[in-house]
């Protein structure tokens, strides 16, 4: 892509708007500015000419000025609360002067785009330099009612300190490896610790590049407010009607509602399949249920489903070894008595539960960090003070779909 061919034709320089679907109106919420340049009848996407770093920036600069200006002469005629996306390199934005971008803006605010509709997508190269400045360019754009989106997250490099700094409204995580149920479960985790990241900085997060149900499905699971992709609909140079997807997202939507409710039935008749196990066993073995011989014989009663095996104190202390299946023969791990597990996530919080429901529970779906399996663990309460945690297969998950 020649850029002087582009620089001396910004006539046929213009924007394509994407749709963004929201999951509570199951509508169009806003539209995302795309760069094009027709050339010869044939319509192609100028992101090659902005992410190519040997273009000068002022040339980048210009022709980000006419494919904002073009979009915001078209936006007025959109509804008042529809947001519009804009795309901005971070190198160019601590760059420019910071009253150029905002000039423009106010331009169309006088015209009637209010800035609270503005949403500046900033691409997760950051910059380079100084990274105060892009700081307190956002802060000052805030002050306007600007909101800041982070692009491109779920990709190879996610700078979660900087984003943490910046505190976007909107985290926008990318699905494009996310193309079918068989991807990397560690992948999975990934963009769920970003979700969890937009929950804790109060930030509504954006799935994008969704090709397929899955992926939607995927982001809805996760707490996607907001869907982008090919799945739903492509760029398009004209606004599309703002309800034209409203029934097929609330169908889709009632699907994942009652699919999840019976993979949570079944967690949920599972889970007190093992409470009646362990009650039942417990009455049968009373005598031994603080003998050693107690962690042995229940690893028998448990030897279609458990790995591991073994009992802590309220406090996370381990009172037992651990009693572990490997090549098919239980053995016992004396070297983990005494361990403390009080700082793995949610342990303290699991135990009051426990404690106060005099009942057992079932972990979420996480990666054992010796075996390196997806697992989930039962935890019971045996008293007061002393609680089993078995560690399940996962060829038991395997057998039960509810639990993968």
């Amino acid at each position: 892509m020649d850029p002087l061919e582009i620089m001396s034709d910004l006539e046929n320089v213009f924007p394509y708007f994407q749709p963004i679907f929201s999951a509570d109106e199951h509508r169009i919420i806003g539209y995302e500015v795309l760069a094009r340049y027709k050339v010869d009848e044939k319509v192609e996407s100028l992101g090659p000419f902005f992410l190519d770093d040997s273009i000068p920036e002022d040339y980048r600069m210009e022709v980000d000025d006419v494919i904002l200006i073009k979009a915001l002469e078209k936006a007025l005629t959109l509804d008042p609360d529809v947001l519009l996306f804009i795309n901005r390199d971070a190198d160019l934005l601590v760059n420019q002067d910071s009253e150029h971008l905002l000039g423009i803006l106010l331009e169309f605010e006088k015209k009637g785009i209010s800035l609270d509709r503005i949403v500046i997508e900033i691409s997760q190269r950051f910059p380079y330099g100084d990274f105060s400045h892009l700081d307190h360019f956002i802060n000052y754009y805030r002050t306007y009612g600007i909101k800041i989106a982070i692009d491109n997250l779920g990709k190879e490099s996610s700078y979660l300190d900087r984003i943490g700094q910046l505190s976007p409204n909107i985290l926008k995580i990318d699905l494009q490896a996310l193309r079918s149920s068989a991807v990397n479960h560690n992948y999975q985790e990934i963009l769920y610790s970003l979700s969890m990241l937009a929950r804790k900085i109060g930030a509504t997060l954006l799935f994008e590049n969704i090709e397929m149900e899955y992926q939607l499905q995927f982001a809805w699971r996760n707490g996607g407010r907001y869907y982008q992709g090919a799945y739903l609909n492509g760029p398009e140079e004209e606004f599309v009607e703002r309800d034209i997807l409203k029934q097929k997202l609330k169908d889709k939507c009632h699907q994942f509602i009652s699919y999840e409710k019976r993979k949570l039935s079944s967690l949920y008749m599972i889970t007190e399949r093992f409470n009646d196990t362990m009650t039942d066993f417990l009455i049968k073995n009373r005598k031994s249920s603080e003998s050693q011989n107690f962690l042995p014989a229940l690893s028998q009663a448990l030897d279609d489903a458990a790995f591991r095996l073994y009992i802590c104190n309220d406090n996370g202390f381990q009172l037992s070894p651990n009693i572990f299946k490997g090549s098919g023969q239980w053995v016992v791990q004396n070297e983990y008595l005494d361990k403390n597990w009080s700082w793995r996530p949610y342990f303290l919080e699991n135990i009051m539960r426990m404690k106060n429901n005099k009942k057992g529970i079932l972990s979420d779906l996480y990666t054992d960090i010796e075996t390196g399996e997806s697992i989930r663990t039962f935890s019971y309460p045996l008293n007061e003070t002393d609680y089993l945690f078995v560690d399940l297969a996962y060829h038991f998950l395997y057998e039960h779909d509810a639990l993968l």
